[in-house]
Protein backbone atom coordinates (compact mmCIF):
# COMPACT_ATOMS: atom_id res chain seq x y z
CA UNK A 1 0.00 0.00 0.00
CA UNK A 2 2.71 2.60 0.91
CA UNK A 3 5.90 2.63 -0.92
CA UNK A 4 9.33 0.97 0.86
CA UNK A 5 10.13 4.40 1.54
CA UNK A 6 6.68 5.46 3.15
CA UNK A 7 7.04 2.66 5.60
CA UNK A 8 10.90 3.47 6.69
CA UNK A 9 9.65 7.03 7.35
CA UNK A 10 6.60 6.03 9.31
CA UNK A 11 9.13 3.62 11.22
CA UNK A 12 11.92 6.25 11.74
CA UNK A 13 9.66 9.19 12.92
CA UNK A 14 8.07 6.98 15.50
CA UNK A 15 11.15 5.98 16.44
CA UNK A 16 12.23 9.84 16.66
CA UNK A 17 9.30 10.81 18.43
CA UNK A 18 9.80 8.21 21.26
CA UNK A 19 13.24 9.64 21.87
CA UNK A 20 12.45 13.19 21.24
CA UNK A 21 9.42 12.54 24.51
CA UNK A 22 12.61 11.94 26.49
CA UNK A 23 14.33 14.85 25.33
CA UNK A 24 16.85 12.97 23.10
CA UNK A 25 17.84 13.37 19.93
CA UNK A 26 18.80 10.44 17.77
CA UNK A 27 21.79 9.76 15.43
CA UNK A 28 21.48 8.64 11.48
CA UNK A 29 23.15 5.14 12.67
CA UNK A 30 20.89 4.38 15.05
CA UNK A 31 17.59 5.17 13.62
CA UNK A 32 18.57 3.12 10.29
CA UNK A 33 19.89 0.50 12.89
CA UNK A 34 16.77 0.29 14.51
CA UNK A 35 14.24 0.42 11.68
CA UNK A 36 16.44 -1.82 9.83
CA UNK A 37 16.69 0.16 6.80
CA UNK A 38 20.01 1.00 4.88
CA UNK A 39 21.60 4.10 6.27
CA UNK A 40 21.92 5.77 2.73
CA UNK A 41 18.13 5.10 2.13
CA UNK A 42 17.20 6.49 5.26
CA UNK A 43 19.39 9.55 5.20
CA UNK A 44 16.95 10.35 1.98
CA UNK A 45 14.20 9.72 3.90
CA UNK A 46 15.07 11.74 6.94
CA UNK A 47 16.34 14.65 4.62
CA UNK A 48 12.89 14.85 2.98
CA UNK A 49 11.29 14.23 6.37
CA UNK A 50 12.95 17.85 7.50
CA UNK A 51 12.25 19.50 4.28
CA UNK A 52 8.49 18.41 4.97
CA UNK A 53 9.15 20.04 9.58
CA UNK A 54 8.07 16.65 10.26
CA UNK A 55 11.18 16.52 12.02
CA UNK A 56 14.39 18.66 12.70
CA UNK A 57 18.27 18.20 12.62
CA UNK A 58 20.99 19.63 14.48
CA UNK A 59 24.35 19.26 13.98
CA UNK A 60 27.44 18.85 16.55
CA UNK A 61 28.01 17.11 19.55
CA UNK A 62 24.04 17.09 20.71
CA UNK A 63 23.18 16.94 17.50
CA UNK A 64 20.69 14.35 15.53
CA UNK A 65 16.99 14.11 14.91
CA UNK A 66 14.52 15.22 16.70
CA UNK A 67 10.70 16.31 17.41
CA UNK A 68 9.84 19.48 18.38
CA UNK A 69 7.95 19.15 22.28
CA UNK A 70 5.16 21.42 20.81
CA UNK A 71 4.70 18.83 17.54
CA UNK A 72 4.57 15.78 20.05
CA UNK A 73 1.12 15.69 20.50
CA UNK A 74 -0.48 16.40 17.14
CA UNK A 75 1.32 15.20 14.58
CA UNK A 76 -0.53 13.16 12.15
CA UNK A 77 0.32 9.97 10.38
CA UNK A 78 -1.56 11.50 7.02
CA UNK A 79 1.57 14.59 7.06
CA UNK A 80 4.53 11.53 6.66
CA UNK A 81 2.68 9.55 4.18
CA UNK A 82 2.16 12.90 2.40
CA UNK A 83 5.34 14.17 2.90
CA UNK A 84 6.74 10.91 1.36
CA UNK A 85 4.23 9.28 -0.74
CA UNK A 86 2.34 12.42 -2.35
CA UNK A 87 -1.37 12.72 -2.19
CA UNK A 88 -1.70 9.53 -4.50
CA UNK A 89 -3.17 7.18 -1.81
CA UNK A 90 -6.08 9.61 -0.73
CA UNK A 91 -6.82 10.33 -4.75
CA UNK A 92 -5.60 7.50 -6.74
CA UNK A 93 -6.99 4.95 -8.91
CA UNK A 94 -7.42 1.36 -7.87
CA UNK A 95 -6.40 -0.09 -11.39
CA UNK A 96 -4.14 2.96 -11.88
CA UNK A 97 -5.84 4.66 -14.79
CA UNK A 98 -4.97 8.71 -14.65
CA UNK A 99 -8.08 10.57 -15.38
CA UNK A 100 -10.62 8.01 -13.23
CA UNK A 101 -13.52 10.05 -11.20
CA UNK A 102 -17.39 10.32 -10.86
CA UNK A 103 -17.83 10.68 -14.72
CA UNK A 104 -15.66 8.01 -16.26
CA UNK A 105 -14.60 5.87 -13.26
CA UNK A 106 -12.65 2.36 -13.64
CA UNK A 107 -14.53 -0.98 -12.88
CA UNK A 108 -13.32 -1.16 -9.00
CA UNK A 109 -13.96 2.83 -8.86
CA UNK A 110 -17.03 3.20 -6.48
CA UNK A 111 -15.94 0.26 -3.96
CA UNK A 112 -12.26 1.43 -4.03
CA UNK A 113 -13.44 5.03 -3.24
CA UNK A 114 -15.08 3.95 0.25
CA UNK A 115 -11.46 2.15 1.48
CA UNK A 116 -9.61 5.24 -0.30
CA UNK A 117 -11.36 7.29 2.53
CA UNK A 118 -11.53 5.40 4.93
CA UNK A 119 -7.82 4.85 4.96
CA UNK A 120 -7.63 8.65 4.54
CA UNK A 121 -9.94 8.80 7.62
CA UNK A 122 -7.65 6.91 9.67
CA UNK A 123 -4.59 8.42 8.45
CA UNK A 124 -5.75 11.46 9.09
CA UNK A 125 -7.24 10.62 12.68
CA UNK A 126 -4.07 8.55 14.14
CA UNK A 127 -1.33 10.76 15.34
CA UNK A 128 2.35 9.62 15.67
CA UNK A 129 1.97 9.48 19.42
CA UNK A 130 -0.53 6.98 19.48
CA UNK A 131 2.35 4.61 17.42
CA UNK A 132 4.80 5.41 19.76
CA UNK A 133 2.49 4.36 23.11
CA UNK A 134 1.76 1.18 21.20
CA UNK A 135 5.37 0.65 20.54
CA UNK A 136 6.31 2.02 24.43
CA UNK A 137 4.20 -0.65 25.68
CA UNK A 138 5.57 -3.52 23.34
CA UNK A 139 1.99 -3.58 22.03
CA UNK A 140 3.09 -3.09 18.47
CA UNK A 141 6.91 -3.22 16.84
CA UNK A 142 8.96 -1.35 14.59
CA UNK A 143 10.87 -4.71 12.85
CA UNK A 144 10.34 -7.96 12.93
CA UNK A 145 12.71 -10.83 13.65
Amino acid sequence: MFSKACEYGIKASIFILINSLNGNRVGLLEIAEEIDSPASFTAKILQNLVKHQIIDSAKGPHGGFGIKKADISKLKLSKVVTAIDGDAVFKGCGLGFHHCNEKKPCSIHHKFKVVRDELKGMLENTTLFELSEDVKNGKSFLVRD
